[in-house]
């Protein structure tokens, strides 16, 4: 078994969402590891600019994530994965998957639409718990 962090950000302008599209179809948030030269925020602000071309701005730390996985490239080794999820927002609508990475598509979309679109429970959980913040704040 081996373990993995990665970082990744839900990316706020005004009332929509950052999304990423695969190339299977699925829509995700931005995320990716932390390399060994920066911390959890740093990667997170990274891999939101690597995967959607979007600069984003840490607002809240919002949760962490653990899940398993096998990795079909390496014999089926079982991967332990904690993400760490960061509140974000920009100034700007502009972004542009990056396709190297299998992205097809990349666009802001309106948080309860997100909701529907996002293709994995744990990412929606996190998105919940963004409109929670959010709502506390009377910023919905």
């Amino acid at each position: 078994m081996r373990e993995e962090v990665s970082s990744g950000g839900v990316v706020l302008f005004g009332n929509a969402i950052l999304l990423l599209k695969k190339y299977n179809g699925d829509w995700v948030l931005p995320k990716g590891k932390i390399k060994k030269d920066e911390n959890k925020w740093q990667a997170a602000l990274r891999e939101v600019y690597e995967e959607g071309r979007v600069k984003g701005e840490i607002i809240d730390y919002i949760d962490n994530i653990k899940y398993s996985f096998k990795n079909c490239w390496n014999n089926h080794e079982v991967v332990e994965k904690t993400v760490h999820w960061y509140l974000m927002k920009t100034k700007s609508m502009n972004c542009a998957p990056l396709k190297e990475e299998g992205f097809i598509e990349a666009r802001f979309v309106h948080m309860n639409r997100a909701l529907s679109m996002i293709k994995y429970d744990d990412e929606r959980l996190i998105v919940k718990k963004v409109l929670d913040i959010l709502e506390s704040r009377g910023k919905l």
